[in-house]
């Protein structure tokens, strides 16, 4: 799983520190932006030619990690 999440980087200067693809100019936003209204991988690969299928693992795997971390709450 590291080796996947090593494809996404962030970079303050790229993209306003938002998740990138391995310093590409595509964030990990619009990858779940694309899968989630229902486009297929092979389509999103097709239509970014410079991605690869383990970018599109790797925002599966950056968003699922992100999601699930502890939330304390203060009382």
């Amino acid at each position: 799983m590291s080796d996947l999440l090593a494809r996404i980087t962030v970079d303050p200067q790229r993209m306003h520190g938002r998740p990138c693809i391995r310093d590409l100019r595509i964030t990990v936003a619009d990858v779940l932006e694309l899968l989630s209204a229902g486009q297929s991988r092979e389509s999103i690969l097709e239509d970014y030619p410079y991605l690869e299928e383990a970018d599109i693992d790797a925002v599966l795997v950056y968003a699922a990690r992100q999601v699930d971390h502890p939330i304390i709450v203060a009382k």
